[in-house]
């Protein structure tokens, strides 16, 4: 498969070992639908239930640990040399950060996450109550707030400074574990095996996006053009997102992701102005102030419940934190290397505090404006009667009822046409981003870009999962993929959080002298306490020294 030229660059046993693994745990599903829906929801309950209680964990530390990054030394070292401005502007680096993290999801979930919510609320509130309304438009707030960019955070800290700082021109999960790990191991085989089940969870985490993604577009290409919305449509959407895709990478990263993340930021804002403009707007700005308020409020709470008295026959079996909060932050998880990776690519410029608090508010600001006009516009249009949402998810699925609360906008079909176009070209940006990272994980070195046919042949293997996720079909059978995917990374997810501090804290020990605002670390030694072959060390030249005086 690969040529001389290619051998060069391309690390082999991470490129075949993860298309392996891809394949082998993708065909037996495509195959056998029935068994594989049956062992992936088994697998899911399994993982949760002993599990669980650290992916929670995992979400309120990643929250604290980034904070304590930010407002540390740590957090003023500039990613980049002395006299390099941001890469990209503010609204760029922005909307890249928003496009790639979120994509397509954020316009199915804030329509009809509140929805399931509803039926099963959390707390043991009554469901189908006015209580139950209120608490599930909050924690869907909740569910795409600070938490979740902290944990896409802890991958882009370490990665980042290694690129940047060090200057070590590569994107790889086992390059940034050296200081944990060792050298010798990172770049040998238990470094090789962390790369390839990070490219899996990747592939796991990106099939999961596109499953949904890809119903959604083809239900809206069948409503405005009556293509059948059967599977060989929902296959052709996803190769057309990777045609798309293809623009992309022959433009290059700035005229590629960059334009086109512009371009879809710009028609999102478009929809939520007309949405909001059109639809009840003081029910959406009194009921997104209120559920803000509410996440606010009972944030400690909602990030810790585990629902542990529910093992006891005495009380009510409530699954919600298992089934929600777990799944939500195993699904950041999955994605957490390829947009972390993705953030750290684009970071150039900024210091790491800039790239912590940058990330978390535009990404939070972003997710809080589309549940506040596109998630409260749905509640309004259910609780004053024009539709029965709650009947309409339950016998006609997600998809049906988003469309039919498009439909009860002035101009529909134009905002069916505008939903679908945002849905379609944040959908290629996933590609983009996710390809270019998988490009950059199997190569020995990044400079520059990735190799161009590397990026397009993982934007095609990209599709491989999510067809295998539609033949079986489901909303659980994707967030069982998301949880499975991610379970190896939460291990990798402290070690990355060790390596940050480690390594940044050896390099400031040769700056005494810090500035008061941005930290910029030139002429860095070799001869690190990880290093295979060391060179003496800080510590090794002041003992020297003394011994000398």
């Amino acid at each position: 498969m690969l040529n001389k030229e290619s051998r060069k660059v391309i690390d082999k046993s991470t490129f075949y070992g993860s298309l392996i693994l891809l394949l082998v745990a993708t065909v037996p599903l495509i195959l056998f639908p029935e068994v594989g829906s049956v062992w992936l929801l088994a697998a899911k309950d399994l993982i949760t239930e002993k599990l669980g209680v650290f992916y929670l964990l995992l979400g309120i530390g990643a929250l604290l640990f980034v904070l304590y990054i930010a407002f540390s030394d740590i957090g003023r070292i500039k990613l980049g040399g002395q006299k390099g401005r941001p890469e990209f502007s503010t609204i760029s680096w922005a909307a890249m950060l928003f496009s790639s993290g979120i994509g397509a999801s954020i316009l199915y979930w804030s329509m009809v996450e509140w929805i399931y919510y509803y039926q099963q609320p959390p707390f043991q509130v009554e469901a189908n109550t006015a209580e139950a309304a209120r608490w599930a438009v909050s924690y869907g707030i909740f569910h795409w707030g600070p938490l979740a960019w902290s944990i896409y955070l802890i991958p882009a800290l370490p990665i980042a400074y290694y690129y940047y700082v060090r200057q070590h021109r590569v994107l790889k999960l086992s390059q940034a574990l050296e200081p944990v790990l060792g050298e010798g191991r990172a770049n040998g085989v238990t470094g090789k095996l962390i790369d390839i089940s990070l490219v899996f969870g990747i592939l796991g985490g990106a099939a999961t996006r596109l499953g949904i993604a890809t119903p959604l577009i083809t239900l809206g290409l069948h409503k405005l053009f009556g293509i059948p919305a059967g599977l060989g449509t929902q296959v052709g959407v996803l190769v057309l997102c990777v045609l798309l895709f293809g623009y992309s990478a022959v433009a290059g990263f700035k005229r590629g992701i960059s334009a086109l993340s512009n371009i879809t930021i710009l028609l999102a804002l478009a929809l939520l102005f007309f949405v909001f403009v059109a639809g009840p707007s003081l029910f959406m700005l009194n009921s997104g102030l209120d559920s803000l308020g509410r996440a606010i409020h009972n944030f400690l709470q909602m990030a810790t419940w585990t629902e542990s008295f529910s093992h006891f026959k005495q009380f009510p079996n409530s699954r919600f934190p298992q089934e929600w909060t777990v799944f939500y932050w195993a699904w950041w998880l999955v994605f957490a290397p390829s947009i972390g990776l993705f953030i750290a690519r684009i970071s150039q410029g900024r210091t790491i505090k800039e790239m912590i608090l940058g990330s978390i508010f535009f990404g939070t600001l972003g997710c809080f404006l589309f549940f506040m006009v596109l998630g409260n516009y749905s509640v309004y249009v259910h609780f004053s009667g024009e539709l029965d949402l709650v009947n309409t998810l339950n016998h006609g699925g997600a998809n049906a009822a988003i469309f039919a609360i498009l439909d009860t906008l002035p101009a529909s079909q134009l905002v069916v046409l505008l939903y679908t176009v945002i849905a379609l070209v944040f959908t290629a940006i996933t590609f983009d981003s996710i390809s270019y990272i998988l490009a950059a994980v199997v190569q020995k070195e990044v400079n520059g870009e990735p190799l161009q046919w590397n990026r397009i042949f993982w934007a095609f293997a990209l599709t491989i999962m999510p067809i295998a996720l539609l033949v079986i079909g489901g909303l659980e059978a994707l967030q069982a993929a998301s949880i499975i995917a991610g379970v190896p990374l939460l291990l990798i997810a402290l070690l990355l959080c060790i390596s940050i501090v480690k390594v940044a804290r050896y390099d400031l020990g040769f700056h005494p002298a810090l500035p008061e605002k941005e930290i910029v670390l030139e002429g860095l030694p070799e001869g690190e306490p990880w290093s295979a072959n060391r060179e003496p060390g800080r510590e090794e030249v002041m003992m020297d020294a003394e011994k000398t005086d």
